[in-house]
């Protein structure tokens, strides 16, 4: 199983190409790491997914009933835009214009972890977030996440 962590900054330039953080790719599999899926996020933000993140996860979207017309307008939402990408020789990935206007994309962004995928945000739009979250908002949201299921950290 893929997992990352860290948080890089890096720079779009005006192409609509970053460079991928050394951090990041020293994360990934050998095989198959130069190959991934970029996709409209929930929030306003791109998703990077390895190719073996994608995988699964266009498996079980398949494998959804196509008469349920939610599972149809969700197919069309989530699937909207995935665009295969892959690293080129000089670690930069290509990212759609469709994509990066969808996510407000400007010149400075912010390249995170989200376990299997890396979600790409805007900088600016990145920091306006964690502005609005207070500790004591986390720590809340913290205790009804992780204790759903009676598994607390």
């Amino acid at each position: 199983m893929i997992g990352f962590l860290g948080e890089y900054d890096s720079t779009l330039d005006s192409k609509g190409r970053f460079l991928l953080p050394a951090g990041f790719k020293k994360q990934l599999p050998e095989e198959g790491g130069n190959l991934f899926v970029i996709n409209r996020g929930f929030e306003k933000c791109l998703t990077l997914y390895p190719i073996q993140s994608w995988e699964p996860i266009f498996t079980d979207i398949s494998k959804l009933n196509d008469f349920d017309p939610k599972v149809r307008e969700f197919r069309r939402i989530f699937l909207n835009g995935a665009t295969q990408v892959e690293l080129d020789s000089a670690g930069r990935i290509n990212l759609p214009k469709n994509l990066v206007d969808h996510a407000g994309l400007e010149k400075d962004i912010v390249l995170v972890s989200a376990i299997n995928k890396i979600e790409i945000w805007d900088k600016h739009t990145y920091t306006k977030f964690f502005e609005t979250v207070s500790p004591e908002d986390f720590s809340n949201l913290a205790n009804g996440v992780m204790n759903r299921n009676g598994t607390g950290v």
